[in-house]
């Protein structure tokens, strides 16, 4: 098997490891894979963290190892997260953003300009009569917001883009 072969096993893989946070919306669909290297039947992963405080990457980083290293042809897995480079919410795949929305949570504004005030669509009945209620929500990558339209409140990403 040759190398790009092997790397879209691992792609595939980590397509199915989920944020501990946010169940079936994976690691790669948000973006959080920044690099694979395959060194004979070593893996190395390089990713990056949504936020540098999030509570969750010891469980990514094992959870990754742990699924990359099941693969028939995989000696050891090693994960790092890395700060080359910084997360971007541009990052997060479609499938990753329709992901969030059935959970609940809106996807993050596209286009976004640091410093601009932001709104997103509700997740639920896709209204923009949308207002922030509160910028920190209960992690540190998500605001609360409320529908005026169907009375819900609701999470939304924050907007993170490279500067």
């Amino acid at each position: 098997m040759d190398e790009n072969n092997r790397i879209e096993d691992i792609r595939s893989v980590l397509k199915t490891v989920d944020d501990p946070e946010l169940p079936s919306v994976s690691v790669y669909d948000l973006g959080m894979v920044y690099e694979i290297r395959v060194v004979a039947e070593d893996v190395h992963i390089k990713m990056v963290p949504t936020f540098l405080g999030c509570p969750a990457l010891d469980f990514i980083q094992m959870n990754v190892k742990q699924a990359v290293e099941k693969i028939d042809w995989v000696g050891s897995c090693f994960v790092q997260f890395t700060m080359e480079r910084q997360w971007s919410t541009d990052a997060i795949t479609d499938k990753g953003k329709l992901e969030l929305r059935k959970h609940g949570i809106a996807p993050p504004p596209e286009k976004y300009r640091p410093g601009d005030e932001w709104t997103v669509n509700c997740p639920y009945c896709e209204s923009d009569y949308t207002s922030m209620e509160n910028v920190f929500g209960p992690t540190a990558c998500r605001s609360i917001l409320y529908c005026s339209a169907c009375r819900n409140p609701f999470e939304a990403m924050k907007p993170v883009v490279e500067q």
